[in-house]
């Protein structure tokens, strides 16, 4: 009987992307693999539980730090691999020009007030980038000067960025890479200089401490030895949630052509 696996995925596109390729690599180890999907907080809560046996990915130390750190009051946790380099980031469309927008405090300028869209629409409350662009709101004064801060799904915030590129509008998106957005668009980070959007963070493989028995140190060797880059996850959840292709189907097609490749 085959060793069941479950594996916690943080329901966002590109974290589905990474937890694809990974579920590709224990089936082939001769796991038979489960994933659930969740909220980014709830996977961690479902770690500590022992509900999920590993979670792809974590971002540490920035992002999800704080859930992992208590999940180890209980459990000791084991990092592995490199993933992708991810970053949060506040970034506009590349025709807004550099001289008229290139820091946050650029967005208080009057010019940049009459013309800036006041919608930042964000992404689900849980999410790294949502609680560092809360912070953001109150500490450069964006909120008093008419700019209102939205959660909603990942949807709400893709496809508002995508009107808005439609029609050349001003509009400011709290983001990250990789993301399938950068895939397609040219979008410019505006720099910030609080240091509020943290740092750049590692993606990797948790797994429960408890649950590496399971594997052997050769199967941890590999799991430990897989690199991506935030240019191929971009790439690949691009096909996936904007041309339409299968999500396994891409990941193991991209598996294939570099099994024998880390970059």
């Amino acid at each position: 009987m085959k060793n069941k696996i479950i594996l916690g995925v943080t329901d966002l596109s590109f974290h589905r992307i990474t937890a694809s390729i990974i579920s590709h690599i224990l089936i082939n180890m001769g796991f038979d693999v489960e994933r659930i999907y969740s909220p980014h907080q709830d996977n961690f809560t479902k770690l500590k539980s022992g509900e999920i046996d590993m979670i792809a990915s974590a971002w540490l130390p920035s992002s999800h730090g704080i859930y992992k750190a208590d999940v180890e009051e209980k459990v000791e946790l084991l990092e592995l691999g490199l993933h992708y380099k991810p970053y949060a980031l506040w970034g506009i469309p590349d025709y807004i020009p550099e001289s008229a927008v290139s820091e946050i405090k650029d967005l208080l300028k009057p010019n940049i007030l009459s013309r800036m869209n006041k919608k930042i629409q964000g992404i689900n409350p849980g999410a790294g980038i949502t609680r560092f662009s809360i912070k953001m709101m109150n500490s450069y004064g964006l909120t008093r000067a008419g700019y209102t801060f939205y959660t909603g799904s990942e949807e709400d915030c893709f496809t508002a960025f995508e009107a808005a590129i439609e029609n050349k509008e001003w509009v400011v998106i709290p983001l990250w890479k990789p993301q399938f957005l950068h895939h397609k668009h040219n979008i410019r980070e505006i720099s910030e200089p609080k240091g509020l959007l943290g740092v750049i963070d590692r993606a990797v493989l948790l797994l429960r401490q408890d649950k590496s028995i399971n594997f052997t140190q050769e199967q941890i060797k590999q799991l430990d030895s897989l690199k991506f880059s935030n240019e191929i996850i971009a790439a690949l959840d691009y096909q996936v949630s904007r041309e339409g292709k299968a999500i396994d189907e891409v990941t193991k097609q991209w598996l294939i052509n570099h099994h024998d490749r880390n970059e």
